[in-house]
């Protein structure tokens, strides 16, 4: 089992590793750049070779980036799309550089168009994104949503088209989040369900396709489509629920990235080793991180 948390990339790239060992994790999910910005700082070759180095030697992997959650590949609107290629592009390019296994996206929103159209014009602005780029080993995951709103990829059928319509020219595969997948309609929290779930999941997107699983539990209700995390074991899937997903033969050696609140300091930690626990994993000994650089060590 492989576990770990979405780190901050605050002061310097390598500080989401330092962090991430830091509190016991064994792979990690950040940002390559601010979130909830259109424009991006593009880091130095020297920053991308220190970054590289600290994962390294530190043993993490596989380094999942997410992309910014701007970026809306499906939609109708010409100049959003536009925007959202161009920053998608840069997202390559930078998880590229930085050594990233995997690129996770949202499929985006079909406000003022149909899902099915949208589904087309998200394949299409993948496929415009990348063209022409060296993935250097990166693979392209597309996650599946909570339904909330006009949002596409609440179904496994539909985050499998994408997959369909992307995968002749690029590398991809796919995220699946278990609260999302709660949220949506997929009843994970029970023994029955979570089998249904993985059935259909093979059926549709083919579990060789799955190669991250974000670990969330929910805060609103089964079938809520409303897109709200908690911390493991507090929500509605539960302990009971959670423990049957990291111990199930088909899913307990994919990684699992939590995204789980921090309310409070060590909530990290506390989501990292309930995880374990409910795997039937005793902790291991952490290794004190390395220094945490600050922009005025650059």
């Amino acid at each position: 089992m492989r576990v770990g948390v979405h780190t901050s990339i605050a002061g310097a790239l390598e500080n989401a590793a330092h962090h991430a060992k830091e509190i016991g994790c064994d792979t990690f999910q950040m940002f390559s750049a601010n979130p909830r910005g259109w424009s991006a700082h593009d880091p130095a070759p020297e920053e991308c070779k220190r970054f590289r180095e600290t994962r390294a030697g530190y043993g993490l992997s596989p380094l999942v980036i997410h992309d910014n959650y701007l970026i809306n590949l499906a939609s109708a609107n010409r100049f959003i799309r536009e925007r959202s290629i161009a920053a998608f592009r840069k997202e390559l390019e930078r998880a590229a550089a930085l050594g990233a296994d995997y690129l996770v996206t949202h499929p985006g929103s079909a406000r003022d168009s149909t899902p099915t159209q949208a589904i087309r014009t998200c394949i299409d602005s993948v496929r415009q994104a990348a063209k022409g780029l060296t993935m250097d080993g990166l693979r392209i995951l597309i996650e599946n949503t909570a339904g909330q709103g006009s949002v596409i990829g609440r179904t496994f059928e539909e985050v499998a088209e994408i997959v369909a319509g992307v995968e002749k020219d690029f590398p991809v595969g796919v995220c699946i989040d278990t609260a999302h997948s709660f949220e949506a309609g997929y009843a994970i929290h029970t023994s029955a369900g979570l089998a249904e779930a993985i059935k259909g999941l093979d059926a549709t997107i083919g579990l060789k396709n799955l190669c991250v699983i974000h670990a969330n539990d929910s805060k609103t209700a089964f079938g809520s489509h409303a897109d709200r995390h908690e911390h493991i074991g507090k929500g509605q899937i539960g302990k009971e629920g959670f423990r049957r997903i990291v111990c199930h033969p088909k899913l307990k050696l994919i990684p699992f990235i939590c995204e789980t609140p921090v309310d409070r300091p060590g909530d990290d930690k506390r989501n990292l080793r309930m995880m374990r626990e409910l795997a039937g994993i005793k902790a291991a000994g952490i290794r004190p991180s390395r220094k945490v650089r600050t922009q005025a060590d650059s």
